[in-house]
C-alpha cells in the first residue's frame, strides 16, 4: 500500500540577487532551516531538503532534520527533487510527492496540506496554488507569475489552463497570482523530468508549461495569502519581520 505523501525542498546556493539565501540568517537558524519547520509542521509525510551543497545539508542536519546532496548541475529544481525522491524512496513507497520551494520561509501548513488534497482526483497529474491579486502593480510586473484558471466565480479550485508573466486573461475579473509550490503524483514527476524542454516553456521561461504542453493535467487551488518569496536582500528583511518571535 503506498504512503501518503514525501515533501521534497530543493535548495541551492547559487543566487543572483542573493548569494547563499539558504543559509541566510532569520533570528538564528538559516532560512532553510524555516522552510523544512513549515513544511513540518504540514504533517503529511517525511520532509528532505534536496541540497546542491554540503552546507545546507549540515545546516538542516543540525537543525534535526534530513536532508540528501545531488548533483548541483541539474537544470531545474524539479529535477533536483527528482533525484532526492529517488535517492530516499527507490522502492516508490510513496505515491505523491509535493515539491516546496526552499525560500518561502512564511509558507503555511494549510496551503502545504492543500497542495496534497488538491491530488486526491485520479485525472489530477500535477497541483498547485494561486492567490488572487489585489495589488494593482502586480498585475503587469513579469516577476508574478499569472495562473488562468478554468474556475467558475465562487468556486476554490480549477484546471491550470496557462501560465504567464503578462496580465492574463484580458476583460473583467480577477488575476491570479501563482505560488511555488508543486504536488505530483510519483509517476507525473518521472515524466516530467524526462521530457524534453517545451518551446512554451523556453519563451516564458516557465517550467509548469512543459507539464501543459504535454496534455498532462494540472489542479490550481486558491489560497487566500501569497506567501512571500526570497529573492532579495530587501525580501530577507521582510521575512524576519514576519517570522519575528512574538513578545
Amino acid at each position: 500500500m503506498l504512503k501518503p505523501a514525501l515533501v521534497v525542498i530543493p535548495a541551492r546556493m547559487a543566487s543572483v540577487r542573493l548569494p547563499g539565501k539558504p543559509l541566510a540568517d532569520i533570528h538564528g537558524e538559516a532560512m532553510i532551516v524555516h522552510v523544512w519547520r513549515r513544511a513540518k509542521e504540514a504533517d503529511i509525510g517525511p520532509v528532505i531538503v534536496a541540497a546542491a551543497e554540503q552546507q545546507i545539508v549540515d545546516a538542516v542536519t543540525a537543525a534535526g532534520g534530513q536532508a540528501v546532496l545531488t548533483d548541483p548541475n541539474h537544470r531545474s529544481g524539479s529535477d533536483r527533487v527528482w533525484e532526492a525522491v529517488e535517492n530516499y524512496d527507490p522502492r516508490g513507497d510513496y505515491g505523491k510527492i509535493i515539491n516546496l520551494q526552499g525560500d518561502l520561509p512564511t509558507m503555511e501548513a494549510e496551503q502545504i496540506r492543500l497542495a496534497l488534497d488538491l491530488l486526491e482526483a485520479e485525472t489530477v497529474d500535477i497541483s498547485t496554488l494561486a492567490a488572487e491579486i489585489t495589488e494593482a502593480y502586480e498585475r503587469e510586473e513579469p516577476s508574478v507569475v499569472k495562473a488562468v484558471i478554468s474556475m467558475p466565480p465562487g468556486a476554490r479550485q480549477g484546471r491550470g489552463l496557462y501560465f504567464t508573466r503578462v496580465a492574463a486573461p484580458s476583460g473583467d475579473g480577477p488575476l491570479y497570482h501563482h505560488i511555488g509550490i508543486y504536488g505530483y503524483r510519483r509517476a507525473a514527476l518521472e515524466r516530467f523530468v524526462k521530457l524534453p524542454p517545451g518551446h512554451l516553456e523556453s519563451r516564458e521561461r516557465l517550467e509548469q508549461l512543459r507539464a501543459l504542453e504535454a496534455g498532462m493535467v494540472i489542479q490550481v487551488g486558491l489560497v487566500d495569502r501569497v506567501p512571500f518569496g526570497v529573492d532579495t536582500p530587501a525580501d530577507l528583511d521582510r521575512a524576519r519581520k514576519a517570522l519575528a518571535p512574538k513578545a
